[in-house]
């Protein structure tokens, strides 16, 4: 095995002899990366729940417990993005999102190690609420502008204009956030995931995720295929209306298709399920379900989410365990994409905690 396999093997907990009879990486650890996460991140046990709900095989996948920024799915994605960005002698990233963007904060996290400037387009106004919001981006080290609350379209260009203009400056720019390579990230988490998921009592048959931009969900589903479907996925939509979220993934699957060459059939024969019903007044608004989450799970397991994504996904999995979709006897994991440090910015969003 090259060096790059070897340390895939390695985060899997697999050894070379393991390796010879895996689906082939090769397609996918040739492109470079830029170490980030020290794999595997937990896949936690939840007694609590499996106490209350009176039944076993409940887990969740931690994400969030990652060593560089407060952690959070994204850094799977910086591993490519950021492996892309230095392979162009970029010496620059752009990246854009919210105030408190799980995106932007590990962004400026793994560019200051990397030796790269990083420059945050903010679609939010520029008020003392909002810089707070985005401190620990400027704390990393990041250059931050707000451009007021646009859309996801006015925001990418206004992030393409600013990286032309920093190349008229004679900077190298990289603009972060190619779904297809950012996606490779959970295609091995995928793997990652089988891999722990052998030694528990009984294998994983269930794994829910949030249902949003895409790289995250249409990785984990490419590398479900991979491995020949051994989970049934779950995507609990978050931001987006079904057609929408559906159309999402199936670009970015296709996409990972034509990258790595690899032909593993479409998303027509993926068990994959799509649950709407925690989307509610849609992204970033709380629900009475999704708030009850978060205090079942700090109170439970003693475990933070936040309103914007793991809140909704995590209502949605005791949902789809309280309500039979997922059977007693198939265990169960959601994944924890992160996200923790936007939490002490929503306090205001609480109905049932003051």
């Amino acid at each position: 095995m090259g060096r790059h396999a070897e340390r895939a093997a390695a985060q899997a907990g697999a050894s070379e002899d393991d390796c010879e009879t895996m689906p082939d990486l090769s397609n996918i650890l040739r492109e470079p990366r830029y170490d980030l996460v020290k794999a595997p991140t937990p896949l936690q046990r939840l007694t609590g729940f499996e106490r209350k709900l009176g039944r076993p095989g409940l887990y969740m996948k931690r994400d969030d417990l990652m060593e560089i920024g407060l952690g959070g799915n994204k850094l799977r994605s910086l591993e490519f993005w950021l492996g892309a960005a230095l392979r162009e002698r970029a010496d620059i990233v752009l990246v854009a999102g919210g105030a408190t963007s799980n995106l932007c904060r590990l962004t400026a996290a793994a560019a200051s190690m990397a030796g790269l400037d990083c420059l945050i387009i903010h679609n939010a106004e520029d008020t003392p609420a909002n810089r707070e919001r985005s401190f620990l981006n400027r704390l990393f080290g990041a250059e931050t502008r707000f451009i007021g609350p646009v859309g996801e379209d006015e925001r990418g260009a206004a992030t393409k204009a600013a990286a032309e203009e920093l190349s008229r400056q004679g900077r190298a720019p990289y603009i972060v956030g190619d779904a297809v390579l950012g996606a490779l990230g959970y295609v091995l988490a995928a793997f990652e995931l089988q891999e722990q998921s052998r030694r528990e009592p009984a294998p994983l048959r269930h794994v829910v995720l949030a249902g949003s931009m895409g790289p995250t969900e249409a990785g984990f589903i490419f590398g479900n295929a991979m491995l020949g479907h051994p989970f049934q996925v779950h995507l609990v939509s978050v931001e987006y209306g079904q057609a929408e979220l559906e159309a999402r993934i199936s670009r970015i699957y296709d996409g990972l298709g034509e990258r790595t060459g690899l032909a593993i059939g479409g998303l027509d024969h993926a068990p994959l399920h799509y649950h709407m019903a925690h989307l509610g007044g849609g992204w970033g608004v709380p629900t009475p379900e999704s708030e009850a989450a978060i205090v079942a799970f700090a109170r439970t397991e003693g475990i933070l989410i936040e309103h914007v994504y793991t809140a909704k996904t995590c209502a949605g999995f005791l949902d789809l365990v309280a309500n039979g979709t997922v059977p007693p006897d198939e265990p169960a994991c959601v994944l924890h994409t992160g996200g923790t440090a936007s939490l002490f910015a929503q306090r205001e969003q609480f109905r049932t905690v003051s």
